[in-house]
């Protein structure tokens, strides 16, 4: 099937289940859609079982598709441009201690511990999974998902200082989680039984420090390029130019695209805004980029709620994510308290913060675009399964209680 025609049936599928969202179930529109497509694929597969072709041209479809190339490669660093677009970089700065620990050591603490506890677990149930995959896993669960996270945010009331504090951590932490993720999956190609320090650094600098550095080049020349226009299509064209070329780059040089489209949005939306651009053009850059926004999230979201097509299903499988999802969570809340406690003795945090930054922090597309660029194993199937069944419950229940528990919490 030729990519125009899967790009447009993705987006007929994406119009349909947002429409049925807004007729027949009014969740917010994200979580909406995502569950419209999740029943959806569920009667595809209950009519897979009495015709096995509709299934199987369904499983070809979504294949082909290649969700986890177009999430990380594409999709994810244009979204996180738009959210930062939108987020005050002087809160950032007030908040750049609790956002820098949260989004670097607190992914590290994480991937540990999902590893240590999800290899007892796999133990305890009499399966042996390697340690490498038992990191992996970890590596791939830990990062909030910045595309489900700013997506609920928006309406879930949460106090500002926490809202800061959670849109900061889920910009920035997926890049470092993807860097670790990639060193750990460069150890498990290579069949290394322990990770190599040097190589570790050397990855990091390359993909985080360099997406860093791209990212405050590129956003600094849009900026002087817009600088020098006044007209509203131009300067437009410039983000859009700034944005697809960046990424580009990024992938050139081996660098991380999400990291430096974060660093471009934020140069572009705070000095650009104030510095470079007429209101006419913050009118229409902003319309401009929150349809890029919600289109693509529309499309992203279906594709998590199909993903489950080609899911291998075992009972097992089933009982060990619902198991994953406490582990998960508790290794989250272990992840924040423990930072945030020592943070206390030099900042205050707001009644709560623990709870709803544990509640808070969800899971989305990227942990099953990683889970699906594992290689072929026989434990492949068991991490996709159990991180699809993570997934699901942080995005339908967390997120649609997300607003009840900050009630509950502040």
């Amino acid at each position: 099937m030729e990519p125009f025609d899967l790009f447009a049936g993705l987006m007929v599928i994406a119009a349909a289940c947002a429409w049925i969202n807004f007729k027949f179930v009014r969740l917010p529109d994200t979580i909406g859609i995502m569950a419209v497509s999740l029943v959806g694929s569920i009667l595809l597969l209950a009519a897979g079982s009495f015709f096995p072709a509709i299934e199987s041209n369904v499983e070809e479809w979504i294949d082909a598709l290649h969700f986890s190339d177009i999430l990380l490669d594409i999709a994810l660093p244009v979204l996180l441009f738009a959210g930062a677009l939108h987020v005050n970089i002087n809160s950032l700065r007030d908040q750049w201690l609790p956002i820098g620990v949260f989004a670097s050591a607190g992914v590290l603490i994480s991937t540990v511990l999902v590893a240590a506890l999800s290899k007892g677990l796999f133990t305890l149930c009499g399966i042996e999974v390697p340690w490498i995959m038992c990191f992996l896993f970890g590596a791939l669960i830990s990062p909030t998902d910045p595309i489900a996270v700013l997506g609920i945010l928006k309406t879930a009331g949460v106090p500002k200082s926490l809202e800061t504090k959670i849109t900061g951590e889920s910009l920035f932490n997926d890049g470092i989680g993807v860097v670790v993720f990639l060193a750990l999956l460069g150890f498990a190609g290579a069949g290394h039984a322990e990770p190599d320090a040097a190589s570790i650094t050397k990855l990091f600098l390359t993909e985080a420090g360099g997406g860093l550095l791209i990212g405050l080049i590129i956003g600094y020349l849009a900026f002087l390029a817009l600088k020098h226009v006044n007209r509203y299509q131009v300067e437009v064209l410039i983000t859009l130019a700034l944005v697809l070329g960046g990424i580009s780059i990024c992938h050139a040089l081996h660098a991380s695209a999400p990291l430096a489209m974060v660093v471009a949005g934020l140069l572009i939306g705070n000095q650009g805004r104030s510095l470079a651009m007429s209101d006419s053009t913050r009118e229409h850059l902003d319309t401009f980029w929150t349809l890029i926004d919600e289109i693509l999230n529309a499309l992203l979201f279906v594709l998590i709620g199909m993903e489950l097509v080609i899911v291998d299903w075992e009972f097992s499988y089933f009982g060990l994510g619902l198991a994953g999802i406490l582990l998960v969570l508790a290794c989250r809340w272990i992840s924040i308290s423990f930072p945030l406690t020592l943070m206390k003795r030099v900042r205050e945090f707001s009644k709560g913060a623990t709870a709803i930054l544990t509640w808070g922090g969800l899971r989305g597309g990227i942990s099953i675009a990683l889970a699906l660029a594992l290689p072929p194993s026989e434990h492949r199937p068991l991490i996709l399964a159990m991180t699809y069944v993570i997934v699901i419950f942080s995005i339908l229940v967390q997120g649609i209680t997300l607003k009840r528990a900050i009630q509950r919490f502040t």
